[in-house]
């Protein structure tokens, strides 16, 4: 059996072929090491302002090739499909690889480059209408979804929130609001007008509420209000259960809870001259996190397994949604490691599985997206131990169906604090996180890429991956 000392492809073919016998599984005859080649088709052109394309090559041994981007600050792209996404202007390159098998040796890596163009736009939504005290929020959006900064060019008839584009009216006129998102800019033009005759303050509006610095803090943000032809004086904040009350003179409050806010929704109400105005109605705390769990992978080093993705926590439900994300294969890419690494991603957008749990002290969730619409990932046939098709530790690593067709799909399972999704993970919880990718990427024979813990599930990924870290942040 002759092999290819120094390259980590030929390294993970031995891996693929100790790991099939380890189950037991006939992998088929020692590696021949057939030589390969990669030939792309002619590389797309597409037009401006088009943010997709698809690339084709073809392996002169007939078997499948992968696709991955080496410009991901530019483009995505589908490693099965050579579906290619591109997030803005410039050169786009794309890099096709075969791994072998026990006929072939791993192709030489080619790459196909493909330039996209898109016209910059920032625009604004249509104004509100204000009268003289009252409040308002202006929104722009950037094509290409970067940050919006706001600033008012007329500070003496309106102020404006620079993160937020809450629009405070000081005097009647013209209010004008600049938007500035990269080198653009645009601006739009609100009329203020005469109040009317002096009533009781409207309902708040656009009232949100998030979590705050500590998990007995929340933030309650009011969004807009007509303030019935006088200043408005201040704000009061009731929760739902009762208990928790605050009040204010600006349209942010912070809440104190006791001991934490999970469970809680609040109202607003605002109070000028005449008197209080009606409540707004219950808003629960709905807060964005990001987060990134860490898989390592001793065989593929320097890169490990690595989940970038971001979930939608409401504290008041406890409900978790939106766990999205791209997880890395580890097998694929150059010697630079994550974040400036050239491995495939793979777009895990399917939140299927919701668990409650309390790990390591601390109640919440484990939560776990996939590739698929479906949970089909491992072997579910009890002689190799599996059990539904999916959780993580069984079915010893093969794809699901084995022997027959594998779907191809992937995972990642990650911990959620319900009551501090930012609080440093406990090793309990870390032994709970998980992965496995059964894709053309992340499978060896017909085991899939995998990472769990002894302490977790009763036994290490496939290739000895285990995970070590994940950190959440609040957006």
């Amino acid at each position: 059996m002759r092999t290819h000392p120094g390259t980590k492809l030929a390294r993970l073919a031995f891996a693929a072929l100790a790991i099939a016998a380890l189950h037991g599984c006939d992998e088929g005859p020692a590696i021949q090491a057939r030589p390969q080649t990669i030939t792309f088709a002619t590389a797309p052109s597409p037009p401006p302002n088009q943010a997709s394309a698809t690339v084709s090559a073809t392996a002169s041994s007939g078997l499948p090739v992968s696709y991955s981007s080496t410009t991901p600050s530019v483009c995505l792209v589908d490693s099965d499909s050579g579906a290619v996404t591109a997030t803005t202007s410039g050169s786009c390159t794309v890099a096709a690889n075969q791994s072998g098998n026990s006929t072939y040796a791993p192709a030489p890596q080619v790459t196909q480059s493909i330039d996209f163009t898109f016209f910059e736009a920032l625009t604004f939504s249509p104004a509100p209408a204000l009268s003289l005290y009252d409040l308002g929020t202006v929104r722009a959006v950037d094509s290409f979804g970067r940050p919006v900064r706001y600033a008012s060019s007329t500070p003496s008839v309106c102020s404006v929130d620079s993160l937020t584009g809450l629009v405070t009216t000081l005097a009647t006129g013209d209010c004008t609001v600049v938007a500035s998102s990269g080198t653009l800019q645009a601006t739009q033009t609100l009329s203020v007008s005469v109040p009317p005759s002096p009533t009781l303050p409207g309902t708040p509006s656009g009232v949100s509420a998030t979590a705050g610095d500590a998990a007995n803090l929340a933030n309650i943000r009011i969004g807009g209000i007509s303030a019935g032809g006088r200043p408005i004086t201040g704000y009061s904040v009731s929760s739902t259960p009762p208990g928790v009350s605050a009040a204010g003179a600006a349209p942010m409050i912070i809440v104190t809870c006791p001991s934490s806010c999970a469970g809680y929704a609040f109202s607003v109400t605002a109070t000028n001259g005449i008197g209080t105005g009606l409540p707004s109605p219950a808003v629960d705390i709905v807060t964005s996190y990001d987060v990134v769990a860490t898989f390592h992978e001793p065989d593929t080093q320097p890169n490990d397994s690595i989940f970038v993705a971001s979930f939608t926590l409401d504290s008041t439900t406890g409900t978790v949604s939106n766990l999205r994300g791209r997880l890395s294969e580890a097998m694929t890419g150059g010697p630079t490691p994550y974040p400036n690494d050239t491995m495939t991603w793979l777009t895990l957008n399917h939140q299927l599985s919701t668990m409650p749990v309390t790990l390591g002290g601390a109640s919440g969730f484990l939560v776990t997206t996939f590739l698929l619409d479906t949970t089909d990932t491992l072997s579910m046939n009890p002689v190799y131990g599996g059990t539904d098709g999916w959780s993580p530790g069984t079915g010893r690593g093969l794809y699901y169906g084995y022997p027959g067709t594998n779907p191809g799909n992937a995972y990642v399972r990650i911990f959620v604090n319900a009551a501090d999704p930012s609080a440093a993970l406990e090793q309990a919880q870390i032994d709970k996180l998980a992965y496995a990718d059964c894709t053309r990427g992340g499978i060896m024979g017909a085991s899939c890429m995998t990472g769990t813990t002894v302490a977790g599930y009763g036994t290490v990924g496939t290739m000895s991956g285990y995970p070590v870290s994940q950190a959440t942040t609040r957006q």
